[in-house]
């Protein structure tokens, strides 16, 4: 999945209209068609809709540049402000052109007063000065290999953002083994993370792979790594 995360501990990113301001003004289907040549679904939640406990109901706010210069202005931004966008340096899985998202992004953000600066380092340099909370906002892809929802939601991840109900809500899911119980749990912890949107998923991105009509007993692993156990080869 790709993201977008929101550094709290920045101002003004702080803020939650802030951070719903920008999420709102995100054309994400123009993301989809130029950034994955349209391969992708739009992303609401923050997991996918194949992963358990993911909640059907969510709904992304309609992008309304409008009201979304107005809850800038509320939050104390009128003119709006400017920050820094990181854009990993390389594609990634669920992410193969991130300079490009980062410009969509840019341009979108523009529109609401927004200035966005793009910064870019080596890979391991990104995620050691993003691990440090240097960046503002970031560009991430995210992959999920125990198929359990509470890796999705481990938000504190490069957006520091805790928020008491929502922790006391894994907390409850991770002390349970009753698979109904814990869905619903995170099913409410969704809707708080939709509330303060402390990132903006972007796209659920289509896996596939191209092979030889020859090759058998191939199949796509969901949690990322490829698999070539019971792989052959028909004559």
């Amino acid at each position: 999945m790709g993201l977008l995360v929101y550094n709290v501990t920045h101002q003004p990113l702080d803020d939650m209209r802030v951070r719903r301001a920008l999420d709102m003004a995100i054309d994400k289907k123009a993301i989809i068609d130029a950034v994955y040549d349209s391969h992708a679904q739009v992303a609401v939640a923050p997991m996918p809709p194949l992963q358990w406990g993911y909640d059907k109901s969510l709904k992304d706010t309609p992008r309304d540049l409008k009201q979304a210069r107005r809850l800038l202005a509320q939050a104390g931004y009128p003119n709006g402000f400017t920050l820094s966008l990181w854009a990993l340096p390389v594609p990634q899985v669920y992410n193969p052109n991130p300079r490009l998202m980062a410009q969509v992004i840019q341009a979108d953000w523009e529109k609401i007063g927004v200035k966005a600066k793009i910064v870019t380092y080596e890979l391991g340099e990104y995620l050691h000065r993003a691990n440090k909370g240097e960046h503002d906002a970031l560009l991430i892809d995210w992959i999920n290999q125990k198929n359990d929802p509470d890796e999705w939601l481990t938000t504190e991840i490069f957006s520091h953002w805790r928020n008491k109900a929502f922790d006391n809500l894994r907390q409850k899911a991770q002390q349970t083994i009753d698979t109904e119980k814990r869905t619903q749990l995170y099913l409410k912890a969704q809707k708080i993370f939709k509330r303060e949107q402390p990132f903006t998923p972007i796209a659920y991105a289509t896996n596939y792979q191209i092979i030889n009509k020859h090759v058998t007993g191939f199949k796509i692993n969901p949690l990322g790594p490829t698999i070539f156990s019971g792989v052959g080869l028909s004559e």
